[in-house]
């Protein structure tokens, strides 16, 4: 039964205002050869709207007029979810333009007239599978109650039925620039319905009225394009044609039928997360439509994205169409690709012709700037430069690709006070104007504090051994003196000779002993050991202020002189640099962080070969992102030596037990460690030079 109605009004003329309105736009159209609607007086009103529910929340729209309906079109919107039919000549005469329904997915009905279009937008509370159809003065639409696992936007309304039967001529698959498959299907008549339905992993396509060929009855394996289709059956079922296109993976589709064939592209489905930019922004929308005017579908893209349409009258032609949640301004590149189309956009206009007249309108609209460029009176204006230097600023200006002058323009400078004389047009000195604007700011500056320490780490130990013997008298020709003699021993006069002379360094401490007495002579053993540890840092800490991409470089040492002979045999003096320095390029990002090209240096004088210093040089070159007052590390070299030396007397060295009487061990272990730090700190404006120093 009729849960409610709404009546409508008797039909009243428009009044003279508007009458008068709609005539004065028409003139203005003719005028300027576009027109923002199709012209045509309204045919039918729409007198007449209900609704009835059914089991499975399933409400029904009926819609009646006092004629022969149009063609309804329709599309939906996501967010909020929104089905939108359009009826085309058509008045508004309803009592009350809203119509609440709140029940199953219907929340309202919202009625809205513009021009020669009545606008049905219904509120949903998501998106549902509905049709539309029409029978003798009345439209249906239905929505289901969405009481499945997922509701899906299913197509819009049956075509109807043709009683003039279409051939398909030919299928075509070709592999897409962003890796998808596009299916062309050639017709023999370009307004025969066809009907789609996407699921899971498949698009099934269906030709009512429609036969295709022996040949063409067969299944395509195109996997081999590496593509998400991996299958078209094309197969005739009594009077319709069935093509089942079998795809792998997430995917998304898009449908449009031309004049004279029905292209499918079916790409995959990349997750936001993986793509940085994507190519289409707009807002989704699903298009479904048979044979319908291109003008038409125009108007409705305009219209949904709230934007008023100005298309030329020479935009003609008809279109079947059908898109499944597809970006705006993807739909539209789709429609003005397939009929030859091109757009303008200008704030919120849209203009749409052919591509040649936007084009020559183009060439015709620079011709007549270039006109008015040559009689234009020329205007002179001094515009101060404060922190950039006006010449670097008059080189952008004259610039091949950069120059904002016409070709009348000139541009002079004033070193003295940094002054830029510009003479040219008075819009192009505006641009100028804004142009010194933008780049004369004051240029931010940047504090790189740098430490460079090298810290040192030896251990040495080092023990040795004497001995020998002291007699009375002469030495005679007994023994063998080795090395030097012992440490004396007190109260024993005579002569004295080494067997065993292998001590630590002279400084070592040292311990004399007697060790026994053969006839008349006295063993002395003396026994030294060093064992020296030693830590020391070095710290160097060069820092420089410089401006945002400006290099800087601060260098201390020392040149050292060297003699150098000349082709001529004379000697000449020449100097090579030891120096710490340090070398930086900063760049301060958006968000207050600084990458830094950077070189440090710490190069120390090192050995002398034939009279010519070497160098030893540490350094390290790098790119780093710190950010504002962190302390990096650019890297470091750590060295280690460590070692055993021992000197022995042959053969008794060896021997176990007293082998250490006649052997010296130095053993020793050397740690050194160079690391750079560097700190880079953002200035602020206000911040003095003393501040910075600190």
């Amino acid at each position: 039964m009729f849960a409610k109605a709404i009546s409508g009004r008797s039909g009243a003329a428009p009044d003279r205002l508007q009458g008068l309105f709609i005539g004065l736009l028409a003139l203005t159209a003719l005028a300027c050869g576009l027109t923002p609607v199709q012209a045509g007086a309204a045919t039918v009103n729409l007198t007449d709207m209900e609704y009835t529910t059914a089991p499975g929340n399933r409400v029904e729209l009926i819609l009646t007029l006092d004629g022969e309906p149009p063609e309804p079109g329709s599309f939906t919107i996501s967010n909020p979810a929104r089905l939108v039919v359009d009826l085309r000549d058509t008045r508004n005469r309803l009592a009350e333009r809203a119509l609440e329904i709140d029940t199953g997915n219907v929340r309202r009905v919202t009625t809205t007239e513009s021009g020669d279009r009545t606008r049905l937008a219904i509120q949903l509370s998501r998106l549902v599978d509905h049709a539309i159809r029409v029978e003798g003065n009345q439209i249906f639409i239905t929505l289901d109650g969405g009481t499945g696992a997922a509701a899906r936007i299913g197509r819009d309304h049956e075509p109807r039925e043709r009683t003039t039967r279409s051939q398909i001529e030919d299928i075509d698959f070709r592999r897409t620039p962003d890796e998808g498959g596009r299916i062309i299907i050639a017709l023999s008549d370009g307004r025969a319905p066809v009907r789609m339905d996407e699921r899971s992993d498949r698009v099934v396509l269906e030709f009512p009225g429609s036969r295709v060929p022996e040949e063409l009855r067969r299944r395509l394996d195109v996997t081999d394009f590496a593509t998400p289709v991996q299958m078209i059956e094309t197969r005739q079922q009594d009077d319709r044609v069935r093509m089942t296109v079998t795809a792998r993976g997430p995917f998304r589709t898009a449908g449009y039928q031309t004049a004279d064939s029905f292209t499918l592209e079916i790409d995959p489905r990349i997750d936001d997360e993986e793509v940085d930019e994507p190519t289409y922004t707009g807002d989704p929308i699903t298009l479904d439509f048979q044979d319908v005017e291109v003008r038409r579908v125009l108007q409705i893209l305009a219209d949904f994205n709230d934007m008023n349409a100005v298309i030329s009258d020479s935009v003609d032609g008809r279109l079947t169409l059908r898109l499944v949640e597809v970006p705006w301004d993807h739909a539209l590149e789709i429609i003005l690709e397939a009929q030859g189309l091109d757009v303008r956009e200008r704030g919120n206009v849209l203009t749409f012709a052919p591509t040649e007249e936007l084009a020559a309108r183009d060439r015709a609209r620079e011709e007549a700037r270039r006109t008015v460029d040559e009689v234009a009176p020329l205007s002179s204006a001094f515009i101060q430069v404060n922190y950039a230097r006006a010449e670097d600023i008059a080189n952008l200006l004259k610039g091949d690709e950069t120059s904002l002058l016409s070709e009348r323009g000139q541009v002079a400078i004033d070193e003295r006070t940094n002054l830029l004389i510009v003479q040219d047009m008075e819009r192009n000195i505006d641009d100028i104007r804004n142009l010194v604007n933008r780049l004369d700011i004051p240029v931010q500056q940047v504090l790189i504090e740098s430490r460079i320490v090298i810290a040192d780490d030896d251990f040495s130990r080092d023990l040795g051994v004497r001995f020998g013997y002291t007699a009375t008298g002469s030495l005679g020709s007994e023994g063998t003196a080795i090395g030097a003699r012992p440490t004396p021993t007190p109260g024993i006069d005579g002569t004295d000779d080494l067997m065993v002379d292998l001590p630590a360094p002279a400084e070592a401490p040292r311990l004399g002993l007697a060790i026994g007495r053969i006839g008349d002579r006295l063993l002395q053993l003396e026994l030294s050991a060093m064992e020296t540890e030693g830590r020391g840092e070095v710290i160097s800490s060069p820092r420089v202020i410089t401006a945002n991409q400006r290099e800087a470089n601060i260098r201390q040492g020392v040149e050292i002189p060297y003699q150098e002979e000349t082709a001529s045999g004379a000697t000449n003096v020449e100097f090579k640099e030891a120096v710490l320095g340090l070398t930086v390029t900063p760049q301060i990002t958006p968000d207050d962080r600084v990458i830094m090209n950077l070189e440090v240096s710490n190069d120390t004088v090192g050995e002398v070969f034939a009279g010519v210093p070497s160098i030893d040089t540490q350094s390290v070159t790098t790119q780093v992102l710190v950010d504002n007052g962190e302390t990096v590390v650019l890297g470091g070299v750590y060295e280690r030596a460590s070692g055993e030396q021992t000197r022995r007397v042959p053969f008794f060295g060896s021997l176990p037990g007293v082998g250490w009487l006649f052997r010296n061990r130095l053993t020793f272990d050397e740690q050194s460690e160079l690391l750079v730090f560097v700190t880079p700190r953002i200035l602020d404006e206000s911040l003095n030079a003393r501040n910075a120093g600190q």
